[in-house]
């Protein structure tokens, strides 16, 4: 049977709660495209990012740990796929569209820079007195401007529903204009994203042996799971025991989610995706208890985990690296891809650099830093020959 883009639109409106956004409802594109007519707009969207070039490099960029320490470790692909995962199933137990959720969530790292938070920090500091950088914004510069795949305009032309859901670092905030408030959909990707980094973080830190299970005893949240697992499943130990709980971690997260975000949806009674858009306070959340559990765990995470000299020694290396050619750069600018130099003019000297460097994987960003600084020693090697040869001859 034959379904064209139609038929997915009336089965939103059929079966859609009335606050959830409708793809045949969309504000639209920057630049008119015609319809597509077996996908709809944000369909459309999610696969646009999944094919661009930014969302590819996202396997090859850090997570906690830098890319290639272990095998099973996460990067900064497998934890946007694992948050897609999650906010389809939020989505879809709230009656929201699953297809702009996950967009969303598909598309949220795409500025993330090389080597993780870390990274990101770096960067910030290099640029604080040009704007500064922050991986969010970096999203937007990512699908606005930089991809460039389409002849007629510059970067993914995504929905106005996925680029406001990208701009979710200013949601909330004192001035937020009214009406301006995030989708629901935005809100579920952005909570799926906390979900998921506090659940693997912690899988990825007891992997690598810098957690210890009975650390983790003294967390309100863990201790709590692992004695619902230690009762269904009294057998399981060490590992096997800690891969479960933290399975049954992620599950106890999203349904307090869903619990409480019903609960809040229904007090607030909005009957439109305009009525979420004027919206004071977030009606996706957590419960207090749980809000109060996972601000425990992410303290515990940075004091025993991502402040972990393994891990903030090694992050403290590969950001002396960005630094170093980032400073190249600047002080010699012929050195930038070609792309990348056509923009210097627009951009200015400083934000294209940082738009080359964000887009680096960790690999491009130490092979970079080897070459230009092999090259470096080798000229002073042979200026160092040359003013010896000199010296020798004048004497």
């Amino acid at each position: 049977m034959l379904r064209t883009r139609q038929d997915f639109e009336r089965v939103e409106i059929a079966t859609l709660a009335p606050y959830a956004q409708k793809s045949s409802l969309s504000a639209g594109r920057k630049y008119k495209e015609p319809s597509h007519p077996y996908r709809t707009e944000f369909q459309r969207d999610r696969a646009r990012i999944i094919h661009s070039r930014a969302f590819r490099r996202l396997e090859y960029k850090t997570q906690v740990f830098l890319n290639g320490t272990g095998d099973h470790l996460r990067t900064r692909l497998t934890h946007t796929i694992e948050v897609a995962s999650v906010s389809r199933t939020i989505a879809r137990a709230l009656g929201l569209n699953e297809d702009l959720a996950e967009t969303i969530a598909l598309a949220h790292d795409l500025g993330h820079s090389p080597f993780g938070h870390s990274g990101e920090h770096m960067l910030n500091e290099l640029m604080r007195d040009f704007g500064g950088f922050e991986h969010n914004v970096q999203s937007l510069r990512v699908v606005e401007l930089l991809e460039n795949k389409y002849p007629r305009f510059p970067g993914l032309n995504l929905s106005a529903e996925v680029l406001h859901g990208l701009r979710k670092h200013e949601a909330f905030r004192p001035g937020t204009k009214p009406g301006d408030a995030p989708s629901l959909e935005a809100q579920v990707a952005d909570i799926a994203d906390e979900i998921t980094y506090y659940s693997h973080d912690l899988d990825d830190g007891i992997d690598y042996e810098l957690l210890a299970i009975d650390q983790l005893q003294k967390l309100t949240l863990w201790s709590a799971t692992s004695a619902q697992v230690a009762e269904l499943h009294p057998r399981l130990k060490g590992t096997e025991a800690a891969g479960f709980i933290i399975r049954c971690l992620i599950d106890r997260l999203v349904e307090d989610v869903i619990i409480t975000s019903a609960a809040l949806i229904d007090l607030a009674n909005p009957k439109s995706p305009d009525d979420v858009r004027r919206q004071k306070k977030p009606l996706i959340a957590t419960s207090d208890a749980i809000r109060k559990s996972t601000r425990q765990l992410r303290k515990f995470l940075y004091q025993n985990l991502y402040e972990h000299p393994k891990v903030a020694g090694a992050n403290q290396r590969a950001c002396s690296m960005l630094r170093n050619v980032f400073n190249t750069y600047v002080s010699c600018p012929s050195l930038l891809g070609r792309s990348a130099a056509s923009r210097v003019k627009k951009e200015g000297l400083h934000r294209t650099i940082c738009d080359y460097l964000s887009g680096m994987t960790d690999r491009y960003l130490m092979e970079e830093h080897q070459k230009l600084f092999l090259q470096e020693g080798m000229i002073r090697a042979l200026r160092g020959n040359r003013d010896i040869h000199i010296s020798r001859l004048t004497e």
